[in-house]
């Protein structure tokens, strides 16, 4: 058996035994702990040979001399593609996920405990990164013409922040002052995000109606008067502890805990490997790519959302030998439980 083989029913089966038990015991696999546990009643030699064949495909490797064998990565990557998705969740973690999600009452909340649940319920990193919030949301905007094609934008949030940029533009004061005047009688107290996604609709419909204050807000809107900060993203890191006991390279263990710290790289991470475009969770089999400290970990998330609008992400962070379809299930079932809750909130 070759890379790129597919895999027949054995090998398969056999595969799935030694990342299960390298997963619940975190020792090497060797064929008669397999043999023991086959249904089929395999010798260790036909075990062996199989798992020959799978080192030859790369889905397993040698610690030092060791007689078992680890599942590499491939082989945690196969395994994830061969999970049914028809698991449930244990009706002790069903309801304490409920109980402790039950009354949020906006979206920071939501994280804020869904960040803790998910620690608890995967003994491993709970992440969660809330976007917009009160401290994002409008108090008022000013335009100024600065002079030829220049444009200030001030955007003033409720918890006093303020926002300026010079956009290259060239619109009448009037007009600006008219722009101005449209979004503060009507988006006072929207969250930015809300508000973008509005007046997105509104300049696909309404154009016509107003011409020439759809053509301002337009122009206005596309160079990036209304973008958001990334200071409206609040992140939430539970369980950082559960890394201390699984790993023994305290050097390692530091840059871990150090990266976990650094909110933006945690918000960098999510959205370098979170679609907010994808539906199902996704899972991520070494994280190096996007930042190095965090190779041979796992990333399982998805983005969070009431209707269709994404309101944030929740992930579950940990070592290769994580239990998959309990995590997995877990960050499925917040996410429609937060679409859930958030939307009978609102």
């Amino acid at each position: 058996m070759q890379a790129g083989q597919p895999i027949g029913d054995r090998q398969r089966e056999i595969l799935t035994a030694i990342v299960e038990t390298f997963i619940a015991t975190g020792e090497p696999v060797g064929s008669r702990t397999l043999s023991r546990a086959s249904r089929e009643g395999l010798s260790p030699a036909t075990i062996r040979n199989v798992m020959a064949d799978l080192a030859d495909a790369g889905f397993l490797d040698q610690p030092h001399t060791s007689a078992g064998r680890v599942p590499s990565t491939e082989a945690y990557r196969y395994y994830v593609e061969q999970l049914t998705g028809k698991a449930r969740l244990s009706q002790e973690d069903e309801t304490m996920i409920q109980d402790s999600l039950q009354g949020a009452s906006d979206v920071q909340e939501f994280m804020e405990r869904t960040s803790h649940v998910l620690s608890l319920v995967s003994h491993n990193v709970g992440v969660t990164v809330a976007m917009g919030g009160l401290k994002n949301a409008l108090e008022h905007v000013y335009f100024s013409r600065l002079g030829d094609q220049k444009v200030l934008a001030v955007v003033v949030t409720r918890s006093g922040l303020v926002r300026d940029r010079v956009l290259r533009l060239d619109l009448a004061q009037a007009d600006l002052d008219m722009a101005a005047r449209f979004i503060n009688e009507n988006f006072r107290g929207w969250t930015m995000e809300a508000m973008r996604s509005e007046l997105e609709r509104r300049l696909q419909q309404e154009r016509s109606e107003y011409d020439r204050l759809m053509s301002s807000l337009e122009q206005l809107y596309r160079q990036g008067a209304l973008a958001a900060d990334d200071s409206a993203q609040t992140v939430f890191v539970e369980g950082a502890s559960n890394l201390v006991a699984g790993e023994q390279d305290r050097q390692r263990l530091q840059e871990l805990l150090k990266t976990l710290e650094e909110k933006k790289k945690i918000v960098d991470l999510l959205g370098a490997y979170l679609d907010v475009k994808q539906e199902a969770v996704r899972v991520v089999i070494g994280l190096d790519q996007a930042l190095p400290s965090m190779r041979n970990f796992v990333l399982i998330g998805a983005p969070a959302r009431v209707g269709d609008e994404v309101r944030g992400s929740l992930a579950v962070i940990g070592p290769t030998r994580i239990d998959y379809q309990n995590t997995m299930t877990a960050v499925s079932y917040i996410a429609r439980l937060f679409d859930k809750i958030l939307n009978e909130s609102e």
